[in-house]
């Protein structure tokens, strides 16, 4: 057993049967812009604790959530587990990878304790019995969950973030606009600063989207990389759990712990001599010099908006200056041919099985049942009855619907990519994560454009990273894409690094 398993095994049993005593408040700290390193640096010098830290946090959503409603839950264990691990510190004067970094958990992914509703009235109730394979992870690496967030019910919109059983989540750099969907609860509150960071489901857009409506770094890993494992579906073969943070060091340290093959999870046996032990050591301020970034310009200059062009290419801009090689045009041959026929309708599969392994209920066990609880959002309505009768792929083929290891559609669009990558010796593709500002969230229906990430990376299984390009006119965030090959995450690492420390365009919002 290593021994940050052990510290953790032996710090869930010391919170259960310690008389650890929280402490006071000491005086105000600014809790604005941390980062892991600065927490840690604090830690060691006594500034203040985990326990002072998850406090200041939760004082920030008392003060701000009703603005936004992002949060769905607060831990109420948060600061006894924070007291535990600050005593267990004072014992070994060792860290943990994680230790006492307060995280937000969308709410469709199991915590043991804590409601997983997926937003919705079918599992307000629902509480499991064990974590998800990544919420122990983190856990074991020593990290707080602090609070759920709110999402799109069932994880159905990219466009908004509404669920029956909280509501609907504002963008804090603008209220009158959507963070998209469905990961836009976490979004909303790592961006106010609620935690220092949290986690997201990607099955199209749900990380990147939000993440970049909010200027947040968001990391859509491999297929394959990170285990979905207790984490409420919307199409399993498309689904990834990841980051959503503040900086891609930050992003990068939680995924780093979280990464590990799962025997509950088949994808994750892909993932086997593909993975380096420690991706912090690709944190290389001038990652960017000799890199070769081609620029996919049938994606970015697709009806795009004015302010987001001109971001785009004050980026390619950037990105030339520090020291990169830009192709541009990219031209990936048969791209438009091949970017259709990949979606598959599998949620009633996916979800029936979600209900049968870890909700156990004889009175939901069936979508049937799902719609009978029934549901606010009319959006969510009308997705679960297209459902009833949705199965196999949409559009004109009628090739079986298989994971990205073994979809024929899916294998020939990633091939003709990578094909070109390798010809060309490129690390990187780019264009933006949105091609249209955010949409009003009263208005997201007709005003949903633009949105580029539901278009090569759910398909393909390769990995993609948002990182923040700067504002539009109205002070709204816009996102930057970088697509690498699969299980090329570390050279994904140096080139965001580098284009992030080069540009620095992160600035929270004012609430």
């Amino acid at each position: 057993m290593n021994i940050f398993k052990f510290f953790a095994r032996f710090t869930l049993l010391f919170v259960c049967v310690s008389s650890c005593k929280p402490t006071e408040q000491k005086k105000n700290f600014k809790i604005e812009e941390l980062s892991i390193t600065a927490i840690h640096k604090a830690y060691e010098e006594g500034e203040y604790n985990s326990q002072e830290l998850v406090k200041a946090y939760i004082e920030a959503i008392h003060t701000s959530d009703d603005k936004i409603n992002a949060i769905t839950i607060i831990n109420p264990n948060a600061e006894q587990t924070a007291c535990a691990l600050d005593e267990e510190y004072q014992r070994t004067k060792v860290l943990r990878p994680l230790h006492g970094i307060p995280i937000i958990i969308k709410d469709n992914i199991n915590t043991t304790g804590l409601p997983t509703t997926a937003g919705a009235f079918a599992l307000q109730d629902f509480v499991p019995d064990e974590n998800a394979f990544v919420i122990d992870k983190l856990i074991e690496a020593g990290a707080i969950i602090l609070a759920k967030s709110n999402m799109a019910e069932w994880a159905f919109s990219a466009k908004h973030t509404e669920s029956s059983t909280h509501g609907t989540t504002l963008n804090p750099y603008n209220r009158d606009y959507v963070p998209a969907g469905s990961s836009g609860g976490t979004a909303a509150a790592v961006a106010a600063n609620f935690a220092l960071g949290g986690l997201g489901t990607d099955t199209g857009n749900s990380i990147r989207g939000p993440s970049s409506h909010t200027a947040l770094v968001g990391f859509r890993t491999t297929i394959g990389l990170i285990s979905r494992e207790g984490i409420v579906p919307l199409f399993l073969r498309n689904d990834v759990v990841g980051p959503m943070c503040r900086s891609v060091e930050d992003a990068t340290k939680i995924m780093e712990v979280m990464v590990g093959v799962d025997a509950k999870d088949p994808s994750t046996q892909n993932s086997i001599n593909k993975t380096p032990e420690n991706y912090r050591q690709y944190l290389v301020a001038n990652g960017l010099e000799g890199a070769r970034i081609g620029v996919l310009r049938e994606l970015s200059d697709d009806k795009i908006d004015t302010d987001i062009q001109v971001l785009f290419e004050k980026a390619i801009s950037d990105l030339d200056s520090l020291g990169a090689v830009i192709i541009d045009p990219l031209v990936i041959p048969n791209f438009s041919r091949l970017r259709q026929n990949q979606w598959c309708a599998s949620f009633r599969t996916d979800v029936e099985s979600f209900l049968a392994t870890y909700v156990k209920r004889d009175s939901l066990k069936t979508l049937e049942d799902i719609i009978r609880i029934g549901s606010t959002s009319d959006y969510s309505k009308e997705q679960l009855i297209e459902s009833t009768t949705a199965k196999g792929r949409w559009g004109d083929s009628d090739a079986e619907c298989l994971d990205a290891y073994h979809d024929v559609h899916r294998i020939a669009f990633r091939e003709a990519i990578e094909n070109v990558m390798d010809s060309l010796n490129i690390q990187a593709i780019i264009y933006p994560s949105w091609n249209n500002k955010p949409a009003h969230f009263d208005r997201f229906q007709e005003e949903y454009k633009g949105d580029n990430s539901q278009i090569i990376a759910p398909h393909t299984g390769q990995p993609a990273f948002t990182v923040p390009m700067g504002f539009s006119a109205e002070q709204l965030p816009a996102g930057l894409q970088f697509l690498g090959r699969m299980y090329d995450e570390p050279t994904l690492i140096k080139i965001t690094y580098g284009y992030e420390q080069g540009t620095k365009h992160r600035i929270p919002p004012s609430l």
